[in-house]
């Protein structure tokens, strides 16, 4: 029978067999990935205690893969699909894609597979793909009509106030999903997103969609992306993803006039560079289509 137990931090594997033990270190400190841990290297220590495997054998990158896509990462369904068709697509050697963010998704999925085998000591190297992971910065924002015609036309109601809030706080969508009523103050909300919990500042607009909702959104992220879609296609507005929503936030604040450093802070950036590189691409599309 095999349990785990901590020792300075570390989760470890026992098991006994005929009066044999055996340990494992897990090399984590979390307790849920040392439980995820568990049930792939239970199976391994019984079959080097009886003789059958030696320690050490290290996976090869498909075996890696099936290892990698049965194990709990809290995916959503679709994530998991992006991950699997990307991973398989490598096994067979077909090369990677030419669109500078096709390609940067794909370097960071088969990436962050071989990180993950070795940070559970399942491979001896981790032969990692170099270049951009990030991709080219998306430019899309919606036009005031755009805009206009989401708010007036997207019939179900919670989900045209989830749009609308989420355009007037700038908010991510996760963030919106997460929020409560104990999140709620007087005129700013506190929410938790990609860089901890920060204080978002409610215009009147945002307060009025609060007031006006009875239960808040408890969405899931599939839900809100197939939505919106839905939703766009329908009134014929091209190339559009909800995030989108949040980027004209952010742009139509600098062009009123506010600072770079508070639309850094408002939107919750880990840096002012970060802000930079999303929006002055952006700033430079309006000054060219301005000149012109």
């Amino acid at each position: 029978m095999a349990s785990l137990y901590k020792n300075k931090d570390t989760w470890y594997l026992a098991i006994n067999h005929n009066g044999k033990r055996l340990t494992r270190s897990l090399k984590t400190k979390e307790k849920k990935i040392a439980k995820q841990l568990k049930l792939y290297i239970e199976s391994e220590l019984i079959a080097e205690l009886i003789g059958i495997k030696k320690r050490n054998e290290k996976l090869n990158f498909p075996e890696l893969v099936e290892r990698f896509l049965k194990a709990e990462h809290g995916w959503a369904k679709s994530t998991y699909d992006l991950n699997r068709l990307i991973l398989r697509t490598h096994i067979e050697g077909k090369p990677l894609p030419i669109n500078p963010t096709s390609r940067a998704i794909h370097i960071r999925h088969i990436n962050q597979c071989w990180s993950w085998g070795l940070k559970n000591d399942l491979i001896e190297k981790a032969y990692k793909i170099p270049g951009d992971t990030k991709g080219e910065s998306r430019l899309r924002v919606y036009s005031e009509n755009e805009l206009k015609l989401m708010f007036a036309e997207i019939k179900d109601g919670s989900f045209n106030s989830f749009v609308r809030f989420a355009y007037y706080t700038g908010a991510r969508s996760g963030e919106i999903r997460r929020i409560s009523r104990e999140n709620v103050l007087e005129k700013s909300l506190v929410v938790t997103g990609k860089t901890g919990r920060r204080i978002v500042k409610l215009n009147a607009q945002a307060q009025d969609i609060l007031a006006h909702q009875k239960s808040l959104w408890s969405y899931k992220k599939d839900f809100v992306s197939h939505k919106f879609k839905k939703e766009v296609r329908r009134l014929n507005i091209k190339n559009a993803r909800f995030h989108d929503l949040r980027r004209t936030f952010g742009l139509n604040l600098i062009k009123q006039g506010m600072s770079i450093y508070k639309v850094s802070k408002l939107l919750g950036h880990s840096s002012v560079r970060t802000t930079e590189q999303h929006y002055a691409p952006l700033l430079t599309v309006e000054i060219e289509d301005f000149i012109l």
